[in-house]
């Protein structure tokens, strides 16, 4: 498990990366669990009130589980898909490309997360 307090992109991505590598999985679900993550952390810091939310890696056995935290304590919800819209797409996204994904509240804030199973492919 890793906790990452960092609004740095690069560095969630390169840590999930490595994560994964190093734990042998293929690199076409590393590259859905890197963009699933920025995603979630791209809401944190537009719809959280976050600039720097919490993100938690845990792989445990073949499954990932990333968890990205912020302040706000409003639920996320997916929109339904306007083709013209700016905006809107990062859950439908998110629930692509991961296996199972929700929301956990908190006091303060809630904690968004997914799991991807890397048996799975």
């Amino acid at each position: 498990m890793r906790n990452l307090n960092s609004p740095s992109l690069t560095l969630s991505r390169d840590t999930l990366r490595d994560a994964l590598t190093l734990a042998a999985w293929p690199p076409s679900l590393i590259a859905d669990a890197q963009l699933a993550m920025v995603e979630l952390i791209a809401n944190a810091w537009c719809h959280g009130d976050t600039p720097s939310p919490g993100v938690v890696i845990l792989i445990r056995d073949s499954t990932l589980r990333v968890g990205v935290s912020d302040r706000s304590s409003a639920l996320p919800s997916r929109c339904s898909l306007d083709p013209l819209s700016e905006s809107g797409r990062g859950l439908h996204l998110v629930e692509g490309l991961t296996h199972r994904w929700g929301v956990e509240p908190h006091e303060l804030g809630k904690t968004v997360w997914f799991e991807l199973d890397g048996d799975a492919e």
